[in-house]
């Protein structure tokens, strides 16, 4: 697993950070921010695209595709040093991702709209921009020559693009698949969109503490950036090459509200059904969940529908099951949040450790007191299996389940 995060550009360092409760927001760089309701974001930092890539590269490439790289290049140095015995035409390449490159989209067109109508553009504009340019340049890269796309879900893309991964390895169409989501959204459109739709948080005055999960005076999401990739496999595969098996991706599933455009069904149906099938697809019951790593984006609506759905999926709540989202810390990654819940469970499973939902002091009343929340700080606990929920815009619903490997 390789990742470029809010708060760590690489696993290990993302795992640090979220078990110690750091915090990713700060004020928006990326542009002059000063006449937008909300003004902070949760931006990568310390990213240097040198580490990972030529100036001629990097000048091609959008951020959203060069973090894709780069967490894309950890991963795959951590599974597969040298491609040793690996059948390139047996790898593939799916990744998320709600936007593409919307920062040089943005730019181009204010720059031809304030020129003399000749149209005057970058040779790498539309390359830059698709949403597919990250698997295209990850598999360039590599030389992989299995199915190579991008799945466009808004923020279900990258738990989509894990489902599909694991399912084209369980078909047989491919021994190893590159996966995970990407996004480089903190751009003046996307964010003057979020806000026209009243979804971003406008807490300028406390904006370390504005991504509050659960909280009971949340006000919207935190917009933040990066990426998060893995590297799938087939069992008897990667026995057979010696690979280091950090975990099991035992299920998933994918459904749709067919509700609304923006907002999910209020009653979590779509939601819950993707639990449930996702359970049934990993062949475990309810009970055998033991963390569930929430896409809870600190929006009023949002978090209520899936706390809603966890209520219908698990019932009386077993005992040792326990929720926290990671969104708190690092802002919502949009087509790469799936990926970085993922990514927060994983990390929980490998250190035996719930991270906290920081910033979280007053749990909503209408959330029931018996759902274990964890806020503040980091616990110790039993994990052999989680759950991590994705849902976006467009009724997208998408559940991956991962085990310990044993």
């Amino acid at each position: 697993m390789g990742a470029i995060t809010p708060i760590g550009n690489s696993a290990v360092s993302f795992g640090r950070a979220l078990l110690a409760g750091t915090n990713g927001v700060g004020p928006i760089t990326r542009f002059n921010a000063d006449k937008y309701k909300t003004r902070f974001g949760c931006e990568v930092k310390g990213f240097n695209a040198l580490d990972y890539m030529d100036k001629t590269e990097q000048r091609k490439n959008d951020p959203y595709a060069q973090f894709a790289l780069a967490a894309a290049m950890q991963a795959i140095e951590q599974s597969m040093p040298g491609l040793k015995g690996i059948n390139c035409n047996r790898v593939g390449v799916i990744i998320g991702a709600a936007n593409g490159g919307p920062q040089i989209y943005e730019q181009q067109i204010k720059e031809f709209a304030l020129g003399d109508g000749t149209p005057r553009f970058n040779p790498f504009f539309i390359p830059m921009m698709m949403a597919n340019a990250a698997p295209g340049i990850i598999s360039i890269r590599y030389g992989f020559k299995g199915m190579n796309y991008s799945t466009v879900a808004a923020c279900a893309s990258s738990n989509i693009a894990m489902v599909d991964a694991m399912n084209k390895i369980r078909y047989g169409q491919a021994d190893v698949m590159i996966t995970g989501g990407a996004e480089a959204s903190i751009s003046e459109g996307a964010v003057g969109g979020f806000i026209a739709m009243k979804a971003l948080s406008t807490n300028n005055e406390n904006a370390a503490t504005a991504s509050r999960p659960f909280d009971a005076v949340r006000d919207g999401f935190v917009i933040g950036e990066g990426a998060v990739m893995f590297v799938l496999e087939a069992e008897e595969h990667a026995l057979n090459r010696g690979a280091t098996i950090l975990a099991e991706v035992a299920g998933g599933a994918i459904t749709s509200d067919a509700h609304h455009i923006a907002a999910p069904h209020p009653q979590g149906e779509g939601a819950a059904s993707a639990m449930q099938l996702a359970l049934e697809d990993a062949g475990i019951a309810a009970g055998e969940i033991d963390y569930i790593s929430a896409h809870a984006t600190s929006t009023p609506v949002g978090d209520m529908s899936e706390i809603i759905a966890i209520q219908k999926v698990f019932g009386n709540v077993p005992v040792h099951l326990k929720i926290s989202a990671g969104k708190s810390a690092f802002g919502h990654l949009l087509g790469a949040a799936g990926a970085i819940g993922v990514l927060t469970g994983l990390q929980a499973m490998a250190t035996q450790m719930v991270p906290p939902t920081i910033n979280t002091t007053h749990i909503d009343p209408l959330i029931p007191a018996t759902l274990p929340i964890v806020t503040g700080k980091a616990v110790p606990h039993s994990i052999n299996t989680i759950m991590c929920n994705s849902f976006g815009f467009g009724g997208h619903n998408a559940i991956v389940i991962c085990k310990r490997y044993e």
